[in-house]
């Protein structure tokens, strides 16, 4: 099994920024793309980026295409989420989580990933 855990959720004022981090451990083996995504209250999670095991190709959602940046440390088996210039509309219950397949059409659904984190919620808000 994998067990993915995040951190470096908060509030923060539009504008501001925050990076989250989620740390994998277990059957590392298995782990080849891990992504993003995202479920803001009464909404359907929504995927927000991905990384290849490499951490050479990268997916974005249209809404933050250009504000978020994922990376990963494969040394350290963990993946970011560097948020900037955020938005009320980002606000939402963030989950990392990892798969051992890869393809966008895999990836860039939450249907393509086996293993999930518990999620750290992002609140912003003047």
């Amino acid at each position: 099994q994998v067990q993915l855990v995040e951190s470096g959720g908060g509030l923060v004022q539009p504008g501001g920024s925050l990076r989250l981090s989620c740390a994998a451990s277990g059957s590392i083996f298995r782990i080849n793309a891990m992504g993003w995504f995202r479920q803001a209250p009464g909404k359907e999670r929504k995927f927000v980026a991905a990384i290849s095991s490499s951490g050479g190709t990268t997916y974005y959602a249209d809404s933050v295409k250009g504000r978020f940046t994922i990376s990963r440390d494969n040394a350290k088996n963990t993946v970011y989420l560097q948020m900037n210039t955020l938005k009320p509309e980002d606000t939402a219950l963030y989950y990392c989580a990892a798969t051992s397949r890869w393809g966008i059409g895999t990836v860039t659904s939450d249907g393509g990933y086996a293993y999930w984190g518990q999620g750290t919620q992002v609140t912003v808000s003047s």
